[in-house]
């Protein structure tokens, strides 16, 4: 398990945009189309994830909806194992189970599957991925619906970190915890 030094982790920086006032006004958003369009940059990321979990005992990756299925499903792919999407509700079309989470005003919902970690072992080791997080309320309703649905998440691995909006420190101490690059 090996982490960024500085200078890699200035490299994946520079392969991120900032937009300015997306979605909304006063929201600087993290645009990683960037760096999917960089294959070396891309290729670095997933080389560095795979040598960050080769060594653990990952049965599935879950992406969360959308830019989660991305690096899950590479990262799934790199390390030979299953990869599980987690929606918004209402997009998958099989019997679900699922997770609500607060909002600033109201809430929502994410979903998988209730046959989506089954295999061999009765409490399969699972990683989540997401580009991002901020508050945490996501990444918090997903670790809770993946041990919900009978499996232990494991693992929680971020590309992004928005530090200053304390999401890593607002998730269960359940899962190791990983973030690869940190914005305070």
């Amino acid at each position: 398990m090996s982490l960024l030094i500085d200078e890699e982790k200035k490299y994946l920086l520079s392969k991120i945009r900032d937009v300015k006032d997306f979605p909304k006004p006063g929201i600087v958003f993290k645009d990683i189309t960037t760096l999917l369009k960089d294959k070396e940059a891309f290729n670095f990321l997933i080389e560095h994830l795979y040598n960050y979990y080769k060594d653990r005992d990952i049965d599935f990756v879950a992406g969360i909806e959308s830019r989660g299925f991305i690096f899950g499903a590479a990262l799934a792919n790199r390390l030979k194992t299953s990869f599980t999407p987690i929606r918004k509700k209402g997009k998958l079309p099989y019997t679900t189970i699922s997770e609500k989470y607060a909002l600033e005003y109201g809430f929502d919902e994410v979903e998988i599957h209730i046959d989506a970690f089954e295999c061999d072992k009765e409490r399969p080791n699972v990683l989540l991925i997401d580009d991002l997080i901020a508050t945490g309320g996501t990444a918090k309703a997903a670790i809770d619906l993946i041990n919900k649905a009978g499996a232990n998440c494991s693992d929680a691995c971020f590309i992004i970190d928005l530090k200053f909006l304390n999401g890593t420190e607002n998730l269960d101490k359940k899962s190791d915890i990983y973030s690869v690059l940190e914005i305070s």
